[in-house]
């Protein structure tokens, strides 16, 4: 479905400027993501991180709402055309838009530690979570951008991946004999990048799932492993 109505739209100066807006607001999540794991597991923070990761946060809620203001525009001239890529564009925008929220709550974890993060301890706990979610940003914006469906399979895939080790990485804390601090700080990195997999998957989904079915590709998931 989403093939063939990303088909008809092509050339159209509407969804042209949508595109080009949401690549924006991917771009700018996954800076976002990249600098802020990068100060949280190697130290390495410029001066000005703190004021950049707020002020592109702004951007990108920026961008999600005048994407929704093309959207409504559009529709209210032609009420009857284009509505499902509109239904999706309003849903992934909003994923896109929840990431960046989740980039800075991961950024403000760094106020919350009582000392820096030993790195060797959170790799050993970590495994290279964050590198799996940066795989999934790369994997997202291609499968969403060149309607790549086999991409967009491997993203919900990663995903699981991804959530299942976050799980149980918290259960590991919840009997470690970590201090309180450092285990309530390494808890939240591990719920925050559960759910920016979450919303990456959300929009990789897109490319495969009718607009009914969007935010629950775990279902079809499960549906495949049962028929496999």
């Amino acid at each position: 479905m989403f093939n063939n109505l990303i088909s008809f739209w092509k050339g159209k100066d509407f969804l042209t400027e949508v595109l080009e807006e949401f690549k924006e607001m991917l771009d700018d999540t996954k800076y976002m993501f990249e600098s802020v794991c990068r100060e949280l597991i190697e130290g390495k923070m410029s001066p000005d991180l703190k004021d950049k990761i707020y002020e592109v946060d702004r951007k990108v809620n920026r961008l999600e709402k005048e994407i929704r203001k093309r959207i409504v525009e559009h529709l209210s001239i032609q009420p009857t055309v284009d509505v499902p890529v509109s239904l999706v564009l309003m849903s992934v925008v909003k994923d896109a838009e929840r990431i960046g929220d989740y980039c800075k709550n991961l950024f403000e974890v760094i106020d919350l530690l009582d000392k820096p993060l030993k790195q060797e301890r959170f790799e050993k706990l970590f495994n290279g979570i964050d590198k799996k979610i940066l795989e999934e940003f790369e994997k997202t914006q291609k499968a969403f951008m060149e309607s790549d469906e086999e991409v967009a399979k491997e993203i919900l895939y990663l995903e699981r991946e991804v959530v299942k080790n976050c799980e149980d990485i918290v259960k590991k804390l919840a009997k470690s004999n970590l201090s309180t601090n450092e285990a309530v700080c390494f808890t939240l990195l591990a719920r925050y990048f559960k759910r920016v997999a979450a919303h990456l998957a959300n929009i990789g989904s897109s490319v495969i799932l009718p607009v009914s079915d969007l935010d629950f590709f775990d279902e079809k998931l499960r549906h495949e492993k049962n028929n496999a």
